[in-house]
């Protein structure tokens, strides 16, 4: 999936390969990132390289979708995910993470805007939701501007293993 609109960096949705394994093993256990998601326990590169090789990467068939992020030079500069895939009710999770590194550069809402097309128009997808940390201002911002809209505040709904956050559940409807 490419073609992001012209004033924003290009970017590319793509499957995870194999290489992509230590990557994904350093994300997964930067315990910085535990309190926005649901890890509480490190991955081992065994759990990874089983889930990569045996995803059907079928999001009717796993419940969940995840998309490397690449860059017009083909680095990778994040992932993106769909997770609690609801087909009752025409609906996904969103997961998004940018490396560092490569903040602040527009790879965000450009993924945004290619993942959102594709759960319109191939996964036929009615809405997408997330759960931000109500502290996180950022991603709230960046969310709003993608056309999400804060629902409920959820009290001490996340927590980072030293104090609870309160959460904002976001929704899009597409």
């Amino acid at each position: 999936m490419t073609q992001p609109p012209d004033h924003l960096p290009a970017v590319t949705l793509r499957a995870i390969e194999p290489e992509d394994l230590d990557l994904l093993y350093k994300i997964e256990n930067d315990r910085r990132l535990w309190n926005v998601g649901t890890t509480t326990v490190p991955y081992s590169r065994y759990a990874l390289r089983d889930y990569v090789a045996n995803s059907k990467f079928n999001i009717y068939e796993d419940g969940q979708v995840r998309m490397m992020i690449e860059n017009d030079g083909g680095r990778v500069v994040g992932i993106v995910d769909l997770i609690n895939f609801d087909a009752h009710n025409s609906r996904a999770e969103i997961g998004l993470l940018i490396i560092d590194s490569c903040r602040r550069q527009g790879y965000a809402t450009a993924a945004l805007t290619l993942l959102a097309d594709y759960a319109l128009h191939t996964l036929h997808l009615h809405q997408l939701y997330l759960f931000a940390d109500a502290a996180n201002h950022p991603c709230i911002s960046l969310f709003r501007k993608m056309g999400f809209t804060e629902g409920v505040r959820l009290n001490d709904w996340l927590y980072d293993g030293r104090t609870y956050h309160d959460a904002l559940l976001m929704q899009r409807i597409l």
